[in-house]
This record gives C-alpha cells, sequence and structure tokens, in this order.
C-alpha cells in the first residue's frame, strides 16, 4: 500500500512494534475470537473436538502436529492459520539481506550492519504480505539442504569462512523467518533433518557440516503424520517429538450428514447452468456410506484410511455420469441413478489400500464392488419397510425381469413398470416426484437394494443390468 513506511526513519516515526511470529498470531487469533469471526471458515465437523485443542495451541504459543489418517484436513488446517497472520510485515529491501529480516530486529549480520551504518532513511524497507509467509514440504525426498540450508561453494571461493552466516545457502525454514513453516509427512523424514529441526525448535540455530551458525530464526513450525507411522518405533527421534508443543489429533466425519457436507463443499461443483443435475438424498447417502464402510472393510489396510477424496472423487463421477447421459438423451433434470455407480471405477481405484496380509486376497474391484453393495444395503434398510417389500419381490416371482442402465432413458422405466404401478409406489415414497428420471433413480435405487439383500439376482452386459429372481 501506498501509504506505507517505505523507509526505516518513516517505520519507525510511524509508531509501528515487531512482534515474534507466536505472539502476533495469539494477539490476531484472541480479537478475532472475542469480535465473533469465523475463526476456520470451510472446516467442518471439527468444532467440539479439534478446533478447540488448536485454539489452545495458538494461546500457548506452541508449534504443532497434527496427527491423523490421510484425508482429514490436516494440510487444510495448517494452510488457515496463514489467517491469523498480520496483513503484511516490514522487511529490510536489500539483496544481500538472506531473509525478510525485521528493519527493528534484524538478525543476520548483513540486516544488522545496514541498520547500523546507514541513516535511517536510507534503509529501504518493503512489506512482506501474509499469503506469502506460508511454506509447507513434503518429507519424502527432502534432504537437509533443501529445509535447513548448505554452504555455498561460490562463496568458500571467495574467501569466507565456513563457519561464517555469509557462507550459507538457506533452506525454506530460515528463509520462513517471521512466518510459518509446514512438514509434511514428518515420519518420512531423513533422521539428519530431524535432527537439525529439532535443532530450530530448541536452540533456534542451524548446524551445517558441523558448524554452527546461530542466529533466532523465528517460525512457527508445524507437522503431520499418520498415527500408524509416527507411533512406529524409530519413524520419529525422541527429541523431536519431546520439542513439539501441541499434538492436534483430527478423525474422519462422525455422522453421515457432515461427510455429505464436506463432499459438496470440496467437490465444488456447480449443479445449475444448461443441463441442471438433481441428486437425490439418498444417493449422496450411498456415496459417503461408501467411505464409511470402507473405514471398516478388513480388507482395506486401516493403518493408511480413506481419505475424503475417496466421496469427493466418486460424487464428481456420479454426477458427470449423470449429465453425460442428460446431454446425449436431451433430458432435464440429469438424476444419477446407481447404474451410475459402473463408473466409479475410475474415480475410486488407487484411493484403496488393500491389506495384502488378509487371508482372502481379492482385487480392488471386487473389494469396490463388495463395499457398494455394502453401502447400498444399509442406505436401503434406513428407507425401506422390508414387510411392504414382498408384494415387489413376489412380482419377481412371477417371472418379471427389469433391465436398467446408465445410458437407458428415464422415459423408458415408466412403460417397463407399467404392470405392476400399485408395487412401484414404494419405490416413489423414496424421494417423492413428479419427473420421470427422479422416479428412475428411485426404482434402481429398490432393485439395487433387493439385490443387494439378496433377494433378487442381477446380470450385466453391454452397459444394461438386468434385475431377476435368483
Amino acid at each position: 500500500m501506498p501509504d506505507r513506511p517505505a523507509h526505516l526513519e518513516q517505520l519507525r516515526a510511524s509508531g509501528y512494534e515487531s512482534k515474534p511470529v507466536k505472539h502476533e498470531i495469539r494477539d490476531n487469533f484472541l480479537r478475532m475470537l472475542r469480535d465473533g469471526e469465523e475463526l476456520f471458515p470451510g472446516i467442518i465437523g471439527f468444532e467440539d473436538t479439534v478446533i478447540p485443542e488448536i485454539n489452545i495451541a495458538l494461546i500457548a504459543e506452541h508449534d504443532m502436529l497434527f496427527m491423523g489418517e490421510k484425508g482429514q484436513a490436516k494440510s487444510r488446517l495448517m494452510r488457515s492459520l496463514v489467517r491469523f497472520l498480520d496483513d503484511a510485515v516490514p522487511y529490510i529491501d536489500a539483496p544481500e539481506v538472506p531473509v525478510h529480516d525485521d528493519p527493528l530486529r534484524p538478525i543476520t549480520r548483513a540486516g544488522r550492519e545496514i541498520v547500523a551504518t546507514r541513516a535511517a532513511a536510507d534503509v529501504p524497507i518493503a512489506w512482506w504480505p501474509r499469503e506469502q509467509r506460508y511454506a509447507e514440504r513434503l518429507a519424502p525426498g527432502t534432504k537437509f539442504a533443501d529445509v535447513i540450508g548448505e554452504i555455498d561453494p561460490a562463496k568458500l571461493a571467495g574467501g569466507t569462512s565456513m563457519s561464517a552466516e555469509e557462507a550459507l545457502h538457506f533452506g525454506l525454514i530460515p528463509r520462513m523467518h517471521r512466518g510459518i513453516f509446514a512438514m509434511n509427512e514428518v515420519p518420512e523424514l531423513d533422521e539428519q533433518v530431524q535432527v537439525g529441526l529439532f535443532n530450530i525448535l530448541e536452540e533456534r540455530d542451524v548446524q551445517i557440516r558441523g558448524y554452527p551458525v546461530k542466529f533466532d530464526v523465528d517460525v512457527l513450525i508445524l507437522f503431520s503424520a499418520n498415527p500408524s507411522t509416527y507411533n512406529r518405533s524409530g519413524k520419529v527421534i525422541p527429541q523431536l517429538k519431546d520439542r513439539i508443543g501441541s499434538t492436534i489429533h483430527t478423525h474422519y466425519p462422525r455422522e453421515r450428514s457432515l461427510g455429505i457436507e464436506i463432499m459438496q463443499q470440496e467437490a465444488g461443483l456447480d449443479l445449475d447452468g444448461s443441463y441442471p443435475v438433481q441428486v437425490p438424498w439418498f444417493m449422496l447417502e450411498v456415496l459417503e456410506q461408501m467411505s464409511i464402510c470402507a473405514r471398516k472393510s478388513k480388507y482395506i489396510d486401516q493403518e493408511s484410511g480413506v481419505s475424503a477424496r475417496f466421496s469427493i472423487a466418486n460424487y464428481r463421477t456420479m454426477v458427470g455420469s449423470a449429465r453425460h447421459r442428460a446431454v446425449r438423451l436431451d433430458e432435464t433434470p440429469a438424476v444419477p441413478r446407481i447404474s451410475d455407480f459402473g463408473h466409479l471405477y475410475a474415480s475410486s481405484l488407487g484411493k484403496l489400500e488393500l491389506d495384502m496380509m488378509g487371508s482372502t486376497q481379492m482385487s480392488e474391484r471386487q473389494v469396490l464392488e463388495s463395499i457398494v453393495a455394502e453401502a447400498i444395503s444399509i442406505v436401503f434398510d434406513e428407507y425401506v419397510d422390508r414387510h411392504g417389500l414382498d408384494e415387489i419381490t413376489d412380482l419377481f416371482g412371477k417371472g418379471v425381469k427389469i433391465e436398467v442402465g446408465d445410458m437407458l432413458p428415464s422415459a423408458e422405466y415408466a412403460p417397463r413398470l407399467k404392470r405392476v404401478p400399485k408395487a412401484w409406489q414404494k419405490a416413489f415414497e423414496i424421494n417423492p416426484g413428479d419427473s420421470d428420471a427422479v422416479r428412475a433413480s428411485c426404482v434402481e435405487f429398490l432393485l439395487a437394494g433387493l439385490y443387494a439383500k439378496d433377494q433378487i439376482s442381477r446380470s450385466q452386459r453391454h452397459g444394461r443390468i438386468t434385475y431377476e429372481l435368483s
């Protein structure tokens, strides 16, 4: 902004006061808490569990470890802390200063020399915006030089001593002085790098190739980890664990409705437009129930977990399949059906890590099919009174066969069911609606539920599914 101080003399005259980054975050957090501002927008389901622990850790000025399985918003939570930084902070704007050094409290030798030897009006100042004061790194493959630093051979050739600060090429953490640094999947970090992080947390210094270079690095350090690897002996050195101020345990949604809310929010789909999509609630429930079932399945590696991205990707695929049908058949609205689940393999495979130690060996496709069937069965039981299905089951006993499919026009469902209108009213009660597309979705859900309950059989051929009595 043009009214911000441009040199040290103006900065001092403005009355600006420097704060350590943790004090800055704490003060901004407390102000926002007092004013009733939304602290963690977009974070769903953690209001009574995770969020209070983060709040207290921020007030306590702790470095934090976010512990949880994949897809539990650990990275999102870490990135969200940026909003508690000031809008911008001043720094000495000189190429010889290797970090965003505070003009009022410089920590580098170059920064101190500039402030000490130049007139205050000749010390140039720029402003570092909050969105640039956050950096993160994924642990696998990360080297010591990446996050701590390395000796610069060119500077050694120029006669600089190896023990001098000027000999260093700084890594991410020193360059994030006065900011936030996050390390994802810390158990996968090389032990040498863990030792370097321990020094930063404990002594706020760096040691490179045996030469200690001490300066007061001011940084909030965040970590993330999966509990199965973090708690494994030897993966994280005890000294590093001991220096982390607070451990924040994340979790998957405790209620299915919260999972659906997260799924819809993160997918970010526009369901309006030229080909609008109307998604029956029971279809959303089946999708999220698939994730719930997968997180309990004996065929899935539960130490790895099942990410929320599993639901999100499947939701996008389901909506995409419905829209594809609507465009091809010129139908409106597009309404997802169970037959659209035939395309979930593309968005699901790779997101499920099988438990290879189990006694029964199943392929990913077979495991996914079992999860889909279990999810449909659970939601089906919640919607449908089993006693009221006797009439429908009896119809299949009389030789009735019903064919459905993801590319079958919705209007063709009604003629196929003309012989049994009273019985099928049970299906239409699931999601009341007069449109052919909604009624087709209800019928497919009922058929899939009967199949999941072993009441009828199913065969598939060329994208069409036929249901009949076994």
